[in-house]
Formats: C-alpha cells, sequence, structure tokens
C-alpha cells in the first residue's frame, strides 16, 4: 500500500472524476473510496481514463472501498461488493474494508434507514459483523479482493475477528492526527501484523455535524509554527505526522494544487523532538464521529446506543 493515497470522502459529484485523475496523473497510486461516498462511478471513470492513456497500469495501483453498514447480513456481502466493483469498472479490488463494526436494518431501499422519530434503524445482532467476515474472506479466495479489513474498529472487534478467521485484517482504516494518536490501537496492530491507514488526517474541518465548539485541528498554535519552522503548510506537516509513524495517510482534496502539495509530503522530514510534540498534543478527540441532535437538544453520537459502538473501549473517548 503506498503510505500516501488520495480520500474521496467528502469529494462532491462533479468534481472527484478530475480530482482522482489528476492525483494519477501526478503520481499518486493509492486511492480510497467507499461506496456511501456516492461518488465510486466517477472514481472508476477517472481510473478508467488513467489506464487508457497509459498513465500507470492496473497492477501499480492500490484501490481500496468498503462495504457499508447496510450490508452486513451474509446474504448482502456479495451483491454490494459486486455494485462496488461495477461502478469503478475494475476486474478486482486491493483492499476491501468493513466500513463500520456498527450495522444497519438491511433491505429498507436506504443505505440510511431510519424510525420516524429519525434515529437510524440497526439490525439485529445475529447480523452483525461476525456474520460478515466469513463473506469478505470468500472474496479473497475467489480472487476478487488481494486483502480485506476493517475501518473503525477497536481493539476488542479486531481481537473477535482474529480469534476465529481464516483469512486475517490485514488492515484498520481509522481516524488517526495529533489531536487523536491512536497509540493503543497501533500498539495492537503492530503486534497483529495489522497495517492503519489514517483518515481526516486534517481533522475533517468540512464534517457536515461539526460545531463551532469543537476544536479545529488546522488552527492549532503549535502545528502553524512547526510549518513555519518546515516552510510547509499545515496539511502537509499533518500528512508527515503520519508517514513518519510508519501509517499510510489518505488526505481528501478536489483541488489539483492541493493533491500535489499534499503528495509533496514525502519529501521532507520531521525531526525527532517535533514528532515528540505532536503526539503531546493528543486529546482523544475523534472528529469523525456521526452526531445528533437528541430530543432534548443535547448533541450526542448518533449511534453510541448501538452494541458495537466502536469508541471509549481502549481510552476516553472525546468529542
Amino acid at each position: 500500500m503506498p503510505i500516501v493515497g488520495l480520500g474521496t470522502w467528502k469529494s462532491k459529484p462533479g468534481q472527484v472524476e478530475n480530482a482522482v485523475y489528476h492525483a494519477i496523473a501526478s503520481g499518486y497510486r493509492h486511492i480510497d473510496c467507499a461506496m456511501v461516498y456516492g461518488n465510486e462511478p466517477e472514481v472508476g471513470n477517472a481510473i478508467k481514463r488513467a489506464l487508457q492513456e497509459n498513465i500507470c497500469a492496473r497492477e501499480d495501483l492500490f484501490v481500496t472501498s468498503k462495504l457499508w453498514s447496510t450490508f452486513h447480513r451474509a446474504s448482502d456481502v456479495r451483491g454490494a461488493f459486486d455494485t462496488t466493483l461495477t461502478n469503478l469498472q475494475l476486474e478486482y479490488l486491493d483492499l476491501y474494508l468493513i466500513h463500520w463494526p456498527t450495522n444497519f436494518l438491511s433491505g429498507q431501499g436506504t443505505l440510511f434507514p431510519k424510525h420516524e422519530d429519525g434515529m437510524m434503524l440497526y439490525d439485529t445482532e445475529e447480523f452483525d459483523f461476525h456474520q460478515t467476515w466469513p463473506e469478505m474472506e470468500k472474496l479473497v479466495q475467489e480472487g476478487l479482493v488481494k486483502d480485506i479489513g476493517v475501518s473503525n474498529f477497536n481493539t476488542i472487534q479486531m481481537g473477535e475477528i482474529m480469534e476465529n478467521c481464516t483469512v486475517p485484517i490485514s488492515v484498520n482504516q481509522i481516524e488517526c492526527h495529533p489531536y487523536c494518536t491512536q497509540e493503543t490501537i497501533k500498539a495492537y496492530c503492530d503486534d497483529n501484523g495489522i497495517v492503519i491507514t489514517a483518515y481526516s488526517p486534517l481533522g475533517s474541518p468540512d464534517r457536515m455535524w461539526a460545531t463551532e465548539e469543537d476544536p479545529v485541528l488546522m488552527d492549532d498554535s503549535t502545528l502553524q509554527a512547526m510549518a513555519v519552522k518546515y516552510d510547509k503548510s499545515v496539511a502537509q506537516i499533518l500528512i508527515r505526522f503520519s508517514i513518519e509513524r510508519g501509517i499510510p495517510v489518505i488526505p481528501k482534496s478536489v483541488t489539483p494544487s492541493r493533491i500535489e502539495q499534499n503528495y509533496d509530503s514525502l519529501a521532507f522530514n520531521l525531526e525527532a523532538e517535533d514528532m515528540a510534540t505532536l503526539m503531546a498534543l493528543n486529546r482523544n478527540w475523534h472528529a469523525v464521529v456521526p452526531r445528533i441532535c437528541n430530543a432534548n437538544g443535547v448533541v450526542v453520537p448518533r449511534d453510541a446506543a448501538h452494541p458495537q459502538f466502536p469508541f471509549g473501549i481502549e481510552e476516553e473517548f472525546c468529542m
């Protein structure tokens, strides 16, 4: 897996195709996408275009996608995967992940099934990720995917899969940046041969549930001073932070100049004392936890009531 990739979450239709094409033309060989992002057909168009123009060969690309939460039932996995493969116009994926450990009710005709009061409709524990994983393994066994993994899983959830699997977890894709260093999960993954991929390395400032009270990673004075010291952007410092830890990182952008700038994070190093300073900024703060306003007008994690809500197991959970 190339250590710097292009993320496509929140990349709008009409923009993402050119962004992915420009990224590949600029040297990226790692593209991260998901069915729920709603833009896989455009990602597929960009990849096809790059391949047709001989910018690179298919085997040079590392393409990741993810199984959404409404498809955890064993009977739903293959159909969802086939849709993704068709959207991307590919014959195989390099990596396929279970997007979240939380399952949503299957068969409702929507990716976000809800009660009349707006709360999510969850599927039963009978159809959780324990049933999903053997179907993921079949995709590897049939040569449709090179590796399989998870996203947003905690150490207990990963352990439950690893204890009973035929094909082990290859990757856990998680939010990771100086405010959320994920040291416990990283230690578990290092001990078990699992690669971490860092998503939202810039703190996802454009997430739809952000509030004025939330911290803004990109505005952190320590990061801004470090950007001046290295004559780099704050985004480059944040991307380099993951690279220095040996963690593949997938910043999202649709702006050509920023796509190039993000990739240039490969071209410098952070000093050890500066890495220690960045690690010390940790506050276990997760930007990417979908939030809603409950009946009392309080903003809460949307899926905190789900039995497989993954946060707060290893360390204090802050949002």
